[in-house]
């Protein structure tokens, strides 16, 4: 089977770049006798490069990222993406819109429609440019991925997309993100970004969704309480972010607050979730959701919001809280610090429960979809 990928996606530092780099590399690996064509923008991120295999090749397209997605996107020029690469049985996008395709039935990704549930989180543009590709792109598509149920029926609700069209594909975890017993990895992480123990985790895009003002705010709580803990957040700016970074003067926390918006490595990410006291998570809506199962694959206790996606991902591993509620947040913090036997359980309980959502396991449910829809 000939696979192509739209791999722009990969360029993004946050969820979709790391959907799209662990899916595309686990579904070639596992399908060696299948041929994959990469299309890419011109001078793409040096980090694609290490992902080389025999069977896969890159076509780099002569335009930059920006003005392919204004060429197929914005004015949907017939610049076929199937015909760039040489014919393909099937074509994937992951990352919510199709570009033109000659003969190659599509399938895309829909991580979620956030665009349209929290629309004030959301700068005019980028909101007005979902709104206009996504729901074309669904009806373009001959099959539509979603990372959750919860998704699916918000996208089902949303555009009246008949059920037989969506299908769940779950995200996986990276290897990298495991349990770490060495105190000196972790004090050389601390020391290299300038951060304290004890501290509390988040990550995630800086945007009004992940809810991060409201974990600042919940951080007075725990310095009421006498606790010592910092809050270490690792993200970097997206849109519509001031308000975030005014947050911790706002709520006298400043000399408490940390934002990393540059962590260099998976492995340094990995050992910051490893040093925390617990990860928080309270985001206001998720497609999926991966760093709550990063963090508990790191054995780190996890709270979370109680809301879209996050309960389906989190089972009954987590600290479920109202994500608006900023005394239940803090309740949950100080709960975390103070009680070392809730924090074994949920170490346990995460555990087993990120290990049941690996990128193999998903590549071999994706291979099975594009072959359904390569034959249909």
């Amino acid at each position: 089977m000939r696979v192509g990928v739209d791999f722009t996606g990969a360029l993004q530092a946050a969820g979709i770049g790391r959907y799209t780099w662990s899916l595309v590399r686990a579904l070639i690996a596992q399908c060696p006798a299948d041929e994959f064509t990469l299309l890419t923008p011109r001078n793409p991120a040096g980090h694609w490069q290490r992902l080389n295999a025999p069977n896969a090749k890159y076509r780099h397209l002569p335009l930059s990222e920006r003005t392919l997605k204004r060429v197929w996107h914005r004015l949907r020029l017939p610049l076929f993406a199937d015909l760039l690469m040489g014919g393909a049985d099937v074509f994937y996008a992951p990352d919510f819109v199709l570009p033109p395709l000659w003969r190659a039935p599509g399938v895309i990704t829909v991580h979620d429609v956030s665009y349209r549930l929290f629309p004030d989180s959301y700068p005019d543009s980028l909101r007005s440019y979902l709104e206009a590709v996504v729901p074309r792109n669904v009806a373009r598509a001959d099959l539509v991925l979603v990372d959750s149920a919860a998704t699916q029926r918000d996208l089902i609700a949303t555009y009246e997309v008949d059920p037989a069209k969506v299908e769940v594909l779950y995200c996986g975890v990276d290897p990298v993100f495991q349990p770490q017993d060495s105190r000196a990895a972790r004090q050389a992480v601390r020391q290299r970004y300038g951060i304290e123990e004890p501290y509390f985790l988040s990550v995630g895009t800086i945007q009004p969704r992940k809810n991060i003002a409201r974990i600042v705010a919940a951080l007075r709580g725990v310095v009421e309480n006498g606790l010592p803990h910092h809050l270490v957040h690792v993200g970097q700016p997206g849109w519509l972010y001031e308000p975030i970074f005014a947050a911790p003067r706002e709520h006298h926390v400043s000399d408490r607050v940390h934002f990393l918006t540059g962590v260099d490595s998976d492995e340094d990410l990995a050992t910051l979730y490893c040093g925390a006291t617990a990860f928080v998570f309270p985001s206001l809506h998720e497609g999926f959701g991966i760093p709550v199962l990063e963090a508990m694959a790191c054995g780190t206790p996890v709270i979370t919001a109680n809301v879209s996606s996050l309960p389906e991902v989190a089972g009954e591993a987590a600290i479920l809280v109202d994500p608006t509620n900023v005394s239940a947040i803090g309740e949950a913090l100080v709960e975390l610090a103070a009680n070392e036997g809730l924090r074994a359980q949920l170490v346990a309980a995460g555990r087993a429960r990120a290990a049941e959502f690996t990128w193999q396991r998903a590549a071999e449910e994706m291979r099975a979809h594009l072959a359904r829809v390569a034959q249909s």
